[in-house]
């Protein structure tokens, strides 16, 4: 167990987020890593109290500690705001969108081999927001992809692969329309690709992708691209090991890192004490290894799959009949 005390901004969200934040919370406790936890808002609770979507409190909160767990935060509809996500991603340049997808045990799906991560570009691409409208039937979106984006998620790919013994790197890309924003991707994957020669690697369309993941996923290890295709690609995976509540996701960049749930906050089953914390406890433990508490995470992640394993203690989303509560207090007595 670690000596260490951490500080960390933890966003608990709207809907289901309090609940399963609160799930989390105590399970990293019972393992022993102490943390001092700066609970602020972001979202629809949020914009009820401050106004806004991402206070600045938040903010500064986040610009403070350099790491922060996010639960599921509600987008409210037609107040015309930018996504808190897309927000937080470009406020700190979280570049890297890191989305690992295994298999996991007991939860049934078409492929048992599932074994692959994706590794997102997380700040340019469409998502840059530059669009202008031409005229009542006519709306121009530009693609920004910068040299310096594509180099950088690149590298990080690589040296993702490198201290993870994967194998391989592929990137995806759509080179053979967009030429010259695709292109640019591509061209930075060869000449990155050279400097790491006992990596293998391997170049696919994305809809060629697609195509091959619900076929044969086991093929693929490391796979790189643009926002847009990581964006939607990454969704096909955790569809390929049970879906989004399984789901776990890092958002990292220079010096800061968010981990969060990807799944919505399922606001009609908000309060019940039936959500499911799998997705937000497996992010939080990608945010244990990267703050170097290793052996907890890999005791968290143990005790998780025992209770998956034995299927008795499940939330209803897994087929059984457990309440958050029952779900948690077993991943505690597995630990």
């Amino acid at each position: 167990m670690s000596k260490d005390i951490h500080n960390i901004t933890l966003i608990d969200g709207d809907g289901i987020g309090p609940e399963i934040t609160k799930s989390v919370v105590e399970i990293i406790k019972a393992c022993g890593v102490e943390i001092n936890w700066d609970y602020q808002l972001a979202g629809a609770r949020a914009y009820e109290k401050y106004n806004s979507v991402l206070p600045d409190d938040t903010l500064k909160s986040i610009e403070k500690n350099k790491i922060a767990l996010k639960a599921p935060i509600t987008t409210p509809i037609g107040i015309g705001f930018k996504s808190v996500n897309v927000q937080l991603r470009r406020h700190f340049d979280l570049y890297a969108n890191v989305r690992p997808s295994k298999n996991l045990p007991a939860i049934k799906t078409p492929f048992n081999d599932v074994d692959l991560v994706i590794i997102r570009e997380n700040t340019e691409d469409i998502y840059a927001g530059l669009e202008t409208k031409v005229d009542e039937n006519t709306i121009h979106g530009i693609k920004l992809i910068t040299r310096q984006g594509c180099e950088r998620i690149v590298e990080f790919a690589f040296q993702y692969a490198l201290k993870n013994n994967r194998k391989e790197v592929g990137v995806v890309t759509k080179a053979n329309i967009s030429k010259l924003a695709d292109g640019m991707f591509l061209n930075c994957f060869r000449e990155i690709a050279q400097k790491y020669p006992n990596i293998n690697t391997r170049e696919i369309l994305v809809d060629n992708l697609c195509m091959q993941l619900v076929q044969k996923p086991s093929q693929f290890d490391v796979l790189v691209m643009p926002n847009l295709y990581g964006d939607i690609v990454s969704d096909l995976c955790a569809g390929l090991i049970g879906g989004l509540g399984v789901a776990q996701s890092a958002n990292i960049g220079q010096d800061c890192a968010i981990f969060e749930a990807v799944h919505g906050s399922a606001p009609d089953i908000a309060g019940q004490g039936i959500a499911n914390p799998t997705g937000l406890l497996r992010s939080a433990v990608l945010m244990l290894e990267y703050i170097n508490e290793t052996n907890s995470a890999k005791r968290i992640e143990q005790a998780l799959f025992e209770v998956l394993k034995n299927g008795v203690h499940l939330t209803r989303d897994l087929g059984g009949n457990a309440t958050t509560k029952e779900f948690t207090n077993e991943i505690i007595k597995c630990l």
